[in-house]
This record gives structure tokens, sequence and C-alpha cells, in this order.
């Protein structure tokens, strides 16, 4: 089937993924204080902003903008399964590099973090329902992956080798090019093929919504992300004056 993109939907998905890429980035500078213990909540707030909002949000806005004669379902199962797959991968590669900065820490966590980005973005392809099934172009699901980790190294080396909010936000918008490039990479590596003859009707199956119902659990899961964040900044600056 011939698929396109809405441009608007495209530059939305990008925008998302800086914004969380540049909480991700600020919070895991805090993330190991200065007596070298690790902080819970900066860690916390890392992991969801990557990968709830820089990742799994971008993920399903940047699905929106896909145009095809077909009607789309997602299953919630994979949607949310794929969420817990994103935080805690870009949590555990930002804890790593974290500790400290070498440039073979920094390398091994952009292996993690981008591998988390692929793991996030197939599991969302595999709960897409619809009337047919995708035929696989393996060479250029090998380019996206390779896009995603070398992006994310490069965007963890600026983030954390740089001190000023401006270099930070140069490492963001590295970091959210690298999951938009991957996640189109990974589109294109994708042709949709359909097998029935009625297109319009939604396929049935355990917990899945339809393309329009989309919108409100991103936004929803994005809200609630975001009040979580807004909690942990919240309590962090209070505690901050408590002493040790």
């Amino acid at each position: 089937m011939n698929t396109s993109f809405e441009p608007m939907y495209v530059v939305l998905a990008y925008v998302i993924s800086v914004i969380g890429s540049f909480i991700a980035l600020s919070a895991g500078r805090h993330i190991v204080r200065r007596d070298g213990s690790i902080s819970k909540s900066n860690l916390l707030a890392a992991g969801l902003a990557l990968g709830g909002i820089g990742v799994w949000s971008m993920h399903f806005v940047g699905m929106l903008a896909l145009r095809a004669d077909l009607t789309i379902g997602y299953a919630m199962t994979e949607t949310l399964v794929s969420l817990f797959a994103a935080v805690v991968a870009t949590s555990l590669a930002l804890y790593f590099v974290a500790r400290n900065h070498t440039m073979a820490r920094v390398v091994t966590a952009g292996a993690v973090l981008g591998l988390g980005v692929c793991v996030m973005h197939y599991l969302g392809m595999y709960g897409m329902r619809f009337g047919g099934y995708f035929r696989w172009s393996p060479g250029v699901v090998a380019l996206s992956v390779l896009i995603a980790i070398t992006a994310a190294i490069a965007a963890l080396w600026l983030a954390f080798n740089t001190s000023n909010w401006f270099a930070r936000g140069g490492a963001a918008m590295v970091m959210g090019g690298a999951v938009c490039a991957m996640h189109y990479t990974g589109m294109a590596a994708a042709e949709l093929v359909c097998t029935t003859a009625n297109r319009t009707i939604l396929p049935r199956g355990f917990g899945v919504v339809s393309t329009l119902q989309l919108p409100t659990l991103v936004v929803s899961l994005a809200l609630g992300i975001a009040a979580i964040l807004a909690i942990q900044q919240v309590v962090q600056g209070g505690t901050d004056h408590v002493p040790a």
C-alpha cells in the first residue's frame, strides 16, 4: 500500500522528542550526587522524560502522521509494554554513564539507549492491528538500529561533557533527531500489505484502540508523566535545603 506522512505531526513529534530529551539530559547530570550516592528521583525523572516523552510519546505522535487507506488499531498490551521498555532502557543507560563519563562508558550507554529506542519502536509496531501484514526490509531495519545507536552516543557525549544550557540544548536536538530518524527509517523498513477487502473495519482484539482514540491515550499518559516530573521537581526543590 502507498503511505505518506502528515508534515505537521512529523514536526510535532520532533519537538516532543527534543523536549523530553532536554529534560532527561538535564536531570541526568544530577543522578549522581556529590557524595557519590544515586539520586533516585533524578534517575526516575530522566528515565520518564526520555523514555516516556522523548521516545514513547514521540513514537505514537509520529504514528499519527501516517496516512494510509486502511483502518489501523493499536493493542494496549504491546503499547504499554513498549512504554515500560523505553523507560527502563533509558534509565539504565543514563545511570551507567552518569557515574563516569569515560568514552567507553558513553559508547556502552549509547548502545543500550539506542537499542532501547529500537525495542520500543518495533514493539509499538508489533502492537499495530490492521487487515494485513508488514513486509520488512532487513537492511533498512539494520540501518535504523545503527542510526539510533550512533546518534545516542553523540547525544550522551554532548550532554555529559558540556556544562552550559546551550550545549545541552544541542544535545537534546541531536537526541531528538536520533529518535525521529530511527522512527522514520524503521517505518521505511516496513511495507504495508493489505489482505482484507474491507479496509475500514477496525480489527478486533483485546484492548485494541483505534487511531482516533490514540491521541487521547498518548496525551493522557504524557500529561501523567509530566505531572510526575513536576511533583518530583517540587519535592526535590523542597529537600534541597534540608541539611544532610
